[in-house]
């Protein structure tokens, strides 16, 4: 419901501002050019770092149980920094090789999760899925304010608005017919996970708890081919967010944001914000595990998105939105973000403390960029 709401302001926002840079022109639009749109816009690029940290550890976890099921965790760490290698170097060479990679990628993938969404139904135990069983609403809301991660790729989705031939059109199709297809996979094999494991199952095998789903009713093949619908996943996951979240860079670094040498070639068609991201994220897939960086990088596109909307509520003349929709996207967005700060707070201070350092890094890096390069700031 929050992903759907906050889609309402990306389809209307693209429709309207049309261009490559998304999000990016959407706060400098609402927000105007200066610090605050500006450090949002920083902390939303170090926001897709953290997402390339999750899908690179949840890759390397993975394939870790697939070659060495004793869990060393350095193996998770290696396995991790390989594949951002790779997709870093594949980012390189330019659009056409991550859309190409990213078709292949996709497609079977996707055919993988379904084939699992549907033989787990066969088999699920109708108990496990009893409100019953549910846990409190507390704990239901911080799940899913760490859930919202996996649904903040549909932001990108308003970068091709300027490619389009009629953005009006396409991108709001575009952009809910996205969203609603994720739900209908992610709710479909969520059932099936839980009702073929226990809770002390999925805490049990939590970085891999969909293999292990399979496993039950499919036995070792299943086990192996959910392990590698996993790493398709993540490696699309890392291979798209790479792209995009260099490009956020690059325009960022390009209206002045970010130092011009952002924005330089380095290699191939690859810029110094495409390896200087890549470096950050191995940075972040050292310091942190799966859970820390989930629970990082789903509070910043909670915030991310808050702001968005709040920059299309001071933009609905332009854009004829409902005011009442945007009041109730930041709400949602807002209340899922305390509840997720409370639960991170109790279970990972060190994420927390991170997190709030990362933002404020972000403003004030900004601030300080402006000042010292003679940039004109309008608060």
């Amino acid at each position: 419901m929050a992903a759907l709401l906050s889609t309402y302001s990306y389809a209307k926002l693209g429709a309207t501002f049309p261009s490559a840079g998304g999000a990016v022109k959407f706060l400098t639009q609402g927000l105007g050019d200066g610090v605050l749109s500006g450090g949002i816009n920083v902390f939303m690029w170090i926001g897709y770092v953290m997402a390339l940290a999750l899908y690179a550890n949840a890759f390397g976890a993975y394939g870790a149980k697939m070659i060495d099921p004793s869990g060393n965790p350095w193996v998770v760490k290696a396995l991790a920094i390989a594949a951002i290698v790779l997709f870093t170097l594949v980012n390189a060479r330019g659009a056409r090789s991550v859309g190409r990679s990213e078709t292949l990628i996709v497609g079977i993938k996707v055919g993988i999760l379904i084939l699992f969404a549907i033989g787990g139904a066969f088999s699920i135990q109708p108990a496990r899925l009893a409100v019953s069983q549910w846990p409190a609403f507390p704990d239901i809301m911080s799940g899913a304010g760490i859930v919202f991660m996996g649904y903040e790729g549909f932001g990108l989705v308003a970068n091709s608005a300027g490619n389009m031939a009629n953005p009006q059109k396409m991108l709001p199709r575009a952009l809910y017919l996205s969203v609603a297809i994720v739900i209908v996979i992610y709710l479909s094999v969520s059932v099936s996970v839980l009702g073929n494991l226990s809770i002390d199952q999925m805490v049990a095998t939590k970085d891999y708890a969909l293999a292990a789903a399979a496993q039950g009713f499919l036995g070792q093949f299943g086990f192996t081919l959910i392990g590698l619908a996993a790493l398709l996943s993540t490696a699309s996951a890392m291979n798209a967010t790479l792209f995009g979240s260099a490009n956020v860079c690059f325009l960022i670094a390009r209206d002045g944001q970010l130092p011009d040498g952002f924005t330089r070639r380095a290699w191939g068609q690859g810029s110094v914000g495409l390896f200087l991201t890549a470096g950050l994220v191995v940075g972040f897939v050292l310091l942190f595990d799966l859970s820390g960086i989930a629970m990082m990088s789903s509070a910043a596109f909670l915030l991310i998105y808050a702001a968005v909307n709040a920059s299309h509520l001071r933009l609905t003349q332009q854009t004829s939105g409902n005011r009442v929709i945007i009041v109730a996207a930041i709400l949602s967005c807002l209340v899922m973000f305390g509840y997720l700060m409370k639960y991170t707070y109790l279970t990972q201070p060190a994420a927390l403390y991170a997190m709030i350092t990362i933002l404020a890094i972000s403003f004030a890096g900004e601030a300080a960029y402006r000042r010292f390069s003679g940039r004109k700031i309008q608060i």
